[in-house]
């Protein structure tokens, strides 16, 4: 799974202790609720009998490829890039399944390594006070500005509330304010998911608006110079320790043709700590601000305070990769049916135990061995299906969702005549589940077929166990969702079939404390991979279905992506 999109080393579905251990105990009262208030499920198409196809052993197979230490842990740039990009492109070619439009398997994904150098202060002075911050004890800042040095030298300071824009909710943090050149600083989350009014955007749900990458290019489409945003560890969910190790070492970004120039010049983040004394400076009141923030009718404000530190970078402009392969629809070959899956992991690093290759099998060698177990029960299923699937290896998750951006930026077939995006990252190899967690889960109609896929599996539907956390936002799919096509992440995970919800809560905090991202997230002999299988099994049985159709799964009312879909298509 993926790090945070902007400091690129923040769990994104992994829990903290405690998040996993309440989200594990609300999951049989909400597993019962969730049946009660929704909608009748369809009846599912086609025969499924051709999911049977895909078994544990076979998963077993392709997750030992694809994690190997042969694979160097599948690193872009790296000689482990190399090597699974090609074994990806052969098992497509093995089985007959068509390249892109280009004719080739592989999409060039441009990228740019960032290595930040930032000063050792940042200075804030103003209103007769001079503070002087320490980075990384106070703060952390960093560039997605493709050159060598960076400085903002007396930006002033602007507050506003949570940096949010949304008309929909009839609320504009920038209403008023004049940022052009200056420092925003902004709250964590958004107003619903950090405030206690439930009537606010989707109340404890983080939205969108919640993510800091979007704040980060709210501020930049307002003209700000810098955006720090004020680290929280209750409503952000994980310790400053973590933003901090985020902030470490090299970054990958995209490579645009202004060389970062519409970014804000920094992005970064403020200790709780350290943004209370510079409220204080400025003649504030931290808490009062925090409640006013989360109140409709809020107004931003300058602070009276300026801001200056700088920071120097080293860039290496190089080419990544991602990987697809097409099986050609019957009846409707202008539509399109993507499963996604990320091929990257960290490559070899820092040695702990005496292992210094991170294989990522879990993260994602399950989703990748799901893909291949999929394009190969497509392949030799009795009825080929009317839609095109696409088969999609994405580069650069670890790094901030990179491949799958570039992907729905330079989209190789049409978006607006693509059905649906089936993501797979991180499936659970500790046998079969009876829940379906369905991250997200309210967004669109593919909650419906996965519903009825789950059905005949004899498992329940469980809805996101923890939407305070934003974890729709932090896979591939969303980078689908954020253009419009439907998206779909679900996964069993907390209720095993043979052992109950206790065992999986310890295996997953064993996972979270001792395996993620480390090298000991490699394939274990004891793993009993028949829970993948079986979730490989229903997302082929979804994609199965939306091919065999003529109409596009939508968007809920309530989904933030919904006018994106309909602008796409020209409604």
């Amino acid at each position: 799974m993926t790090l945070l999109s902007s400091l690129h080393s923040l769990p994104f579905r992994l829990l903290p202790a405690g998040l996993l251990a309440l989200s594990l105990a609300a999951c049989q009262s909400n597993s019962t609720k969730e049946t009660a208030t929704t909608a009748a499920t369809p009846p599912v198409a086609a025969a499924a009998g051709d999911s049977a196809a895909i078994t544990a052993a076979e998963m077993g197979s392709y997750l030992k490829a694809v994690s190997s230490d042969e694979m160097q842990g599948r690193k872009p740039f790296t000689e482990g890039e190399e090597r699974i990009t090609n074994y990806l492109a052969a098992q497509f070619k093995q089985l007959g399944l068509q390249p892109g439009p280009s004719g080739s398997y592989f999409q060039p994904v441009p990228m740019v390594e960032i290595s930040v150098a930032p000063a050792p202060t940042m200075q804030i002075a103003g209103k007769g006070q001079q503070l002087t911050l320490q980075y990384k004890t106070d703060y952390v800042v960093f560039t997605q500005r493709e050159q060598p040095t960076v400085a903002v030298t007396n930006s002033p300071l602007v507050f506003a509330g949570h940096g949010v824009v949304a008309p929909e909710y009839g609320w504009d943090d920038y209403a008023g304010l004049d940022v052009k050149g200056k420092t925003v600083v902004v709250l964590v989350n958004d107003p619903g998911n950090a405030g206690n009014d439930s009537t606010l955007f989707k109340g404890k749900a983080m939205t969108y608006y919640g993510r800091w990458t979007y704040k980060y290019d709210e501020a930049a489409r307002h003209g700000a110079a810098a955006v720090l945003i004020i680290h929280d560890t209750k409503p952000a969910a994980y310790p400053w320790s973590v933003v901090l190790s985020g902030a470490m070492g090299p970054k990958l970004r995209p490579q645009t043709p202004d060389r970062g120039a519409g970014k804000c010049a920094m992005e970064g983040w403020l200790t709780l700590d350290a943004a209370k004394r510079v409220f204080t400076a400025a003649g504030q009141n931290y808490e009062a601000l925090y409640a006013a923030a989360n109140q409709r009718g809020f107004r931003p404000r300058a602070l009276g305070l300026s801001m200056s530190t700088s920071l120097q970078n080293k860039l290496r402009r190089q080419t990544s990769k991602n990987v697809l392969a097409v099986l050609p629809g019957t009846t409707r070959a202008g539509e399109y049916i993507i499963y996604s899956a990320h091929w990257d992991h960290f490559g070899v690093g820092k040695a702990i135990a005496g292992d210094s290759i991170y294989n990522g099998a879990v993260d994602d060698g399950t989703g990748l061995a799901a893909l291949l177990s999929i394009a190969k029960a497509f392949q030799t299923a009795k009825e080929k299906p009317a839609r095109n699937i696409v088969f999609l290896a994405v580069t650069g998750e670890e790094q901030g969702l990179l491949g799958s951006a570039y992907y729905a930026q330079h989209p190789p077939f049409p978006l607006a005549k693509t059905v649906a995006d089936l993501n797979m990252d991180m499936l659970w190899p500790y046998g079969r589940m009876k829940d379906l967690t369905i991250i997200g889960y309210g967004q669109s109609e593919l909650e419906d077929y996965a519903r009825a896929a789950a059905k005949e599996q004899d498992r329940y539907v469980l809805p996101d166990q923890t939407p305070e956390t934003g974890m729709f936002y932090r896979s591939d799919h969303f980078n689908f969702a954020h253009v419009g096509v439907p998206s779909l992440y679900a996964s069993g995970g907390y209720e095993s079939r043979a052992h109950g919800k206790e065992y999986i809560a310890e295996k997953r905090q064993n996972y979270t404390t001792n395996m993620y991202h480390k090298p000991a997230d490699q394939m274990d002999p004891s793993w009993d991979l028949s829970g993948v299988a079986e979730d490989a099994q229903l997302y082929f049985r979804v994609g199965q279905r939306l091919a065999s159709e003529t109409s596009f799964p939508k968007w809920r009312e309530s989904s933030e992506f919904k006018g994106a879909r309909e602008k796409m298509v020209g409604k």
